[in-house]
């Protein structure tokens, strides 16, 4: 995070004024003529996205009006600020709720995001920057959990494949852990053999960087459980049914899922939230060797059931299945499974909804309203019961490919 939050103004403190076309038709009515004129001359319309700089008697920045589309700040309204206002404190106008100041501050946070551990330029990473002053009402326990658990996340994430395998992210899991005095346990090589992770061995055992299962233990063990499963696959090659170039060339995201429930991880054990809180992370590399699984091998799986391998670039529903079954062993109240699966979902909604398949309705609609109040939406897919016909095989229990 490059912008930071502090605790309070100074006397060059310059105050931000978010605005919407109403907002801004009542600001004219109470500005100075050198203010409307200055409006004017910048054709500021308070239009989403846009800010303007207005100048005080002496030059210096005295005012930043910020357009918004809604009456209070989102969760964007505030996210490009740290990176095009010049470096300074400032401050929220005005008294927005506590959901639209910790929106705010939460926006300024993830706005001042940048991953710059491969550059070398040390004054870039040393300058000033704007700073925000913590808007009033603003929940700063929530605020600070969620921009640090969605930093990791994203670091994770945009870490080279190279340098974050199966091992390095279950030492990622490890240090998690210990910052909150979790306990973490790791079955890696062919002791998810012996531990019963057959389908975790088999996807992951091509590689050097042999698989993992990644299991995180945190909270009262009476409280209600719930069980985060996400999917690891450090770098997908697609396996023996190799990906073209074009669709290999991104794969160091396919982690997605695992670093999405480590960030919600956090989030819940820095909350002290009163759970019993488990982490599952099947972590493999997707890799090509002598030993890699081929397309129509039947595979075991943790559930007892046989799977017959449609495609080696399908691998991240193989690996889930043992994880899933594990989580599925506690029986916990509740099971959220992550993952980047599948391209299909991407082609059905678009890069910026995800898909989400529920079996519980009143779970989904909870769901879905939590993710519209804090602007990251989803959209419900069928969990189609006809469909499960295009799982069978003729040889296994199951194909892991539809035939539909």
């Amino acid at each position: 995070m490059i912008s930071a939050l502090v605790d309070r103004a100074n006397k060059r403190t310059v105050t931000l004024t978010p605005l919407n076309a109403d907002g801004l038709a009542a600001w004219r009515t109470t500005a100075t003529p050198a203010a409307r004129a200055w409006l004017a001359g910048h054709a500021f319309t308070a239009a989403g996205g846009t800010h303007l700089t207005v100048p005080g008697a002496d030059g210096a920045p005295e005012e930043v009006l910020v357009g918004m589309e809604g009456a209070e700040p989102g969760l964007w309204d505030l996210a490009d600020l740290p990176t095009k206002l010049p470096a300074g404190r400032y401050r929220l106008a005005g008294a927005p709720s506590a959901a639209a100041a910790g929106a705010a501050a939460l926006g300024w946070l993830l706005g001042g995001y940048r991953f710059d551990r491969y550059k070398t330029d040390k004054k870039a990473k040393t300058k000033a920057h704007a700073e925000l002053v913590w808007p009033s009402g603003s929940d700063r326990a929530l605020v600070t959990a969620q921009a640090e658990g969605i930093a990791l996340a994203r670091d994770l994430i945009n870490t080279p494949a190279g340098d974050l395998g199966p091992r390095e992210l279950a030492a990622a899991a490890r240090d998690l852990a210990s910052r909150h005095k979790a306990k973490c346990a790791v079955i890696a090589g062919k002791d998810l053999l012996k531990e019963g992770y057959p389908a975790v061995h088999a996807v992951g055992r091509a590689a050097d960087n042999g698989p993992r299962l990644i299991d995180i233990t945190w909270g009262k063990a009476k409280a209600p459980r719930v069980t985060l499963v996400g999917k690891g696959v450090c770098f997908d090659s697609g396996g023996l049914d190799i990906k073209p170039s074009g669709g290999m060339l991104l794969m160091k995201k396919d982690m997605g899922g695992a670093a999405q429930v480590l960030a919600l991880a956090h989030m819940i054990m820095a909350l002290r939230l009163p759970v019993r809180l488990r982490v599952l992370i099947p972590a493999v590399e997707n890799a090509i060797s002598g030993n890699a699984f081929h397309p129509l091998d039947v595979l075991d799986t943790r559930k007892g059931l046989t799977v017959e391998v449609g495609n080696t670039d399908a691998e991240g529903r193989l690996i889930l299945a043992d994880a899933l079954a594990e989580a599925d062993r506690d029986k916990p109240e509740m099971i959220l499974d992550f993952a980047t699966l599948t391209g299909a979902a991407r082609v059905a909604l678009g890069a910026e909804v995800p898909a989400m398949f529920c079996n519980d309705d009143a779970l989904a609609d909870a769901l879905s309203a939590a993710g519209g109040a804090v602007s990251d939406p989803f959209w419900r897919l069928p969990l189609w019961a006809d469909y499960k016909r295009h799982l069978k095989s003729k040889v296994a229990d199951l194909s892991s490919t539809g035939s539909g």
